[in-house]
């Protein structure tokens, strides 16, 4: 006899929980490339460049995109050939892009998931590690767009 009472696996509740789980790891710091003109290096510089790799890895632990980026750029369009749709308004667990802001180093795009609540977790360039604030940052930068999967 065939058992009926196999437990249902939660992904989402679980992809939600990891999210949460992640804010202050270091898990998302480093990631060793090698080329020609540097040698050996850490592509994240250490966890400076790393919203991409957190979002990705994260993504691809559930298998909901195809593969772990470096880049936004790569990271939006595997979303987007992945089944993500664009929508308007953030809720729990959708990929929120912020707009390209200018900082002293330069032009910095950025990325990372919505908890809902007008709320939100990225890798912060000063902490080096995934932090919860304000989907907005306090008003500070402005959503430039949203990704949504909606069969889980």
């Amino acid at each position: 006899m065939k058992n009926t009472n196999k437990p249902k696996r939660l992904y989402f509740k679980s992809y939600v929980q990891l999210i949460h789980n992640s804010i202050g790891s270091n898990l998302f710091r480093n990631f060793y490339v090698e080329t020609p003109e540097k040698g050996i290096f850490d592509a994240l510089d250490d966890g400076y460049n790393s919203c991409a790799f957190y979002v990705s890895t994260i993504l691809v632990i559930f298998k909901k995109i195809s593969g772990i980026h470096g880049t936004i750029d790569s990271t939006i369009k595997d979303l987007q050939e992945s089944g993500w749709i664009k929508v308007n308004e953030p809720k729990e667990g959708d990929v929120i892009v912020w707009e390209t802001k200018q900082f002293d180093d330069g032009l910095k795009e950025h990325i990372g998931f919505s908890i809902g609540n007008n709320k939100a977790v990225s890798v912060s360039w000063t902490k080096r590690t995934p932090i919860e604030h304000s989907d907005t940052f306090d008003g500070k930068r402005k959503i430039a767009s949203i990704f949504r999967l909606t069969i889980w």
